[in-house]
């Protein structure tokens, strides 16, 4: 099942110095993990980029024996390891410049899917779960993976949404296959390999989930999608540095916006307002931009009509009414001379709606219903 270059090519990540980067010039420069372990060692300092202390560890007999042990864990518990140098890793993924050296995985891919990441806070609230519920429930015929963290909250919604859609879902892990965090997604995790879904991690064995893997984790579900949707997030939310990932890969990335004064819409109207993401305005214009298969049936707004008042303030809902009337933009003056608000008080609210998604703002002070 495994030959010798799996061995050694875990044997060299093992290297304390050794990251992703570096491991990818050393078998570049030499041509395999075998034959960098066995190269002498003032040859390989002569490589562009690769100090002593990166050189140090290798031939190290400890590595070599958790490579061993680790072959066995992978043989036992049927999982496939994917060396990077090999191009046994995703396209997508391949292109970032940081790809992870070995990804293990368990599951098997479906090519012919469009895979989309989809992230978001732990603390989703009702808002963000009633848009997943809408967008998986009007993308269920297409040919669409998605991809997440399994964490809590929004990655837990895309996993359960796309196991009831009959979507295949890949879980990206922060951590080795010996143990699965959060414990309370281990039976979901079953369930997304049953489901043809992929369980996936850049972390061998030994690696437990520690903070640090979680940020790594980030930058392999922005590499595996060519569009990266951040549903909700807080400022300086995990999320966002998915999204600034998806940014440095040169990927498109999705915000959904939300009110300025809700705590987990803020970091998705901060990556909107810094052109770090483009808005949501509704799942049909999602889907359209997205060019994934349409699915059969009719895609409608992101909320209907009767959900938005619901979720507008009464001076918000005044001023969407006033603008609901009009088949082109109404400049700031008149839209305050028609709701009694003074043009100062009345543009706040007109931003607070642009933010939220639901208003556009033209030049000259003009907005419209989005």
């Amino acid at each position: 099942m495994f030959t010798d270059e799996h061995l050694y090519s875990i044997a060299l990540r093992k290297c304390s110095q050794i990251g992703d980067i570096n491991f990818y010039k050393l078998v570049s420069a030499v041509g395999s993990a075998k034959e960098v372990w066995g190269f002498p060692k003032k040859d390989l300092a002569a490589i562009i980029g690769i100090g002593a202390k990166t050189i140090y560890d290798i031939g190290n007999a400890e590595s070599i024996k958790f490579a061993e042990s680790e072959l066995k864990f992978c043989e036992n518990q049927q999982i496939k390891i994917n060396l990077r140098h090999l191009g046994d890793l995703p396209n997508l993924l391949n292109e970032c410049e940081d790809a992870p050296a070995i990804l293990y995985q368990k599951g098997e891919f479906n090519k012919k899917h469009t895979p989309l990441s989809i992230v978001g806070t732990r603390n989703v609230t009702h808002y963000g779960k009633k848009f997943l519920e809408d967008f998986f429930e009007e993308v269920k015929d297409s040919q669409l993976t998605s991809i997440s963290g399994l964490a809590l909250g929004v990655d837990t919604e895309v996993h359960q949404q796309s196991l009831k859609h009959n979507i295949p879902t890949i879980a990206v892990l922060a951590h080795g296959f010996h143990t699965l965090y959060p414990s309370r997604n281990k039976k979901m995790s079953e369930k997304i390999l049953e489901q043809n879904g992929v369980l996936l991690s850049e972390f061998n064995s030994s690696q437990k989930p520690d903070r640090e893997n979680f940020i790594k984790r980030n930058r392999i579900i922005a590499g595996l999608s060519e569009t990266t949707v951040v549903v909700e997030t807080a400022f300086g939310g995990g999320s966002v540095s998915t999204a600034n990932f998806a940014n440095y890969y040169n990927r498109e990335v999705y915000a959904l916006p939300g009110k300025i004064t809700d705590k987990y819409s803020q970091g998705c109207n901060q990556l909107i307002a810094q052109n770090k993401a483009r808005t949501i305005s509704s799942i049909k214009d999602l889907i359209e931009e997205l060019d994934i298969d349409k699915p059969k049936s009719k895609v409608g707004e992101l909320f209907p009509y009767s959900d938005i008042k619901a979720m507008l303030s009464e001076k918000q809902q005044k001023i969407y009414d006033i603008l609901q009337k009009y088949d082109s933009p109404v400049a700031l003056d008149d839209i305050a001379e028609q709701c009694g608000f003074p043009s100062h008080k009345a543009l706040p609210i007109l931003l607070e709606l642009e933010l939220s998604g639901f208003i556009k703002t033209f030049s000259g002070k003009q907005f419209h219903i989005a």
